[in-house]
């Protein structure tokens, strides 16, 4: 009768919920630290009565030596045979960092950088390592690479905390293979683009100037057929590129007439590579253009554009939006 009663205790008490606040717990488990140490932790901090029968548990289950380090998320209502199913298992914390589309690639390592739960490495992703380090995962896709800018795919990638920060730059070049990959596959017929490094180019300019998703195809089609009559882009944010950090927030007659490998204004061509992180879409797009005869366009200012056939319409619709700009003009949509 004794051990009866005392074996329905124990269940009772490995079974009944632990005191979690409604809210959720999350609890880190340091690499190395034995399970005593997290239970003594958890007692401290009025989540376990006692540690006694959480180590009687762990030894009749033998999970002493099974608990994972990492962070793990306890729901409220949680028993201690829940407890140790959770330290057991997988089931880390995921968190979350977002390298967003038409950032540069020196914005987008800066993000990472500024991220507190990864882990930092003594040689951190920059600008001057990154092609060392991504290359010899290279493939025939951008075989032509020899700048850094643009091989990053904006995305929004989960990773438990203590993951290097170099995981995030492998993961988001990887998935900018897999993307480019299935994108230039699938491209138009007859496009003035010789490879996918190319396309990713012209991706890259599509989206720095696309205010309105929907307009993004357009864009792209305007550029083709430029590139197709060997017209120069005139794009301005190409330009902007090529100023670095010398562009202070306006354009002006000077920066259009100054040679630089990216001021389209004079090269009659693509830029040498990508000018920020290009998504899907615009990649997409800069394989799929909108057909037509448009070879112009002008920004409304409310992130959408004029598009015109010849000059003399464009002209007029410069005069229209440019020359008199509204006080909340914007010639792209803004990161919200």
């Amino acid at each position: 009768m004794i051990l009866a009663a005392a074996y329905a205790t124990y269940q009772d008490q490995i079974r009944s919920p632990l005191s979690i606040p409604e809210a959720g717990l999350t609890i880190e488990v340091q690499k190395g630290e034995s399970l005593n140490r997290v239970l003594a932790r958890l007692e401290a901090e009025d989540i376990l009565d006692s540690t006694l029968v959480a180590k009687l548990y762990a030894r009749f289950e033998d999970l002493a030596t099974k608990i994972k380090p990492g962070e793990f998320a306890l729901p409220a209502g949680t028993s201690l045979e829940g407890l140790f199913a959770i330290l057991i298992s997988n089931e880390r914390v995921k968190h979350r960092i977002t390298l967003i589309e038409g950032s540069t690639v020196k914005e987008a390592l800066a993000s990472i950088a500024a991220e507190p739960l990864l882990s930092h490495s003594s040689t951190p992703p920059s600008i001057d390592n990154l092609l060392e380090q991504l290359l010899p995962e290279n493939t025939d896709l951008l075989s032509a690479v020899t700048h850094p800018e643009g091989l990053l795919y904006p995305d929004t990638y989960f990773f438990h905390k203590g993951d290097s920060d170099w995981s995030i730059v492998s993961r988001a070049y990887q998935r900018l293979l897999t993307v480019l990959e299935q994108e230039w596959a699938s491209k138009d017929k007859k496009l003035p683009l010789n490879s996918a490094y190319e396309a990713l180019i012209l991706a890259s300019i599509v989206e720095r100037e696309t205010g309105k998703p929907d307009e993004r195809s357009e864009i792209a089609g305007v550029f083709v057929r430029r590139l197709e009559k060997g017209m120069r882009l005139q794009t301005d944010p190409t330009v902007i590129y090529g100023l670095g950090d010398r562009y202070q927030g306006n354009i002006t007659r000077k920066h259009l007439r100054e040679f630089t490998p990216y001021n389209t204004y004079r090269i009659p061509a693509l830029p040498p590579s990508p000018i920020a992180l290009a998504g899907r879409e615009a990649i997409h797009a800069a394989l799929h253009p909108k057909a037509g005869k448009t070879l112009y366009f002008v920004a409304k200012g409310d992130g959408s554009h004029v598009f015109s056939e010849t000059i003399e319409e464009h002209n007029r619709a410069v005069r229209q939006y440019q020359l008199r700009r509204r006080e909340d003009y914007r010639s792209t949509h803004q990161a919200q």
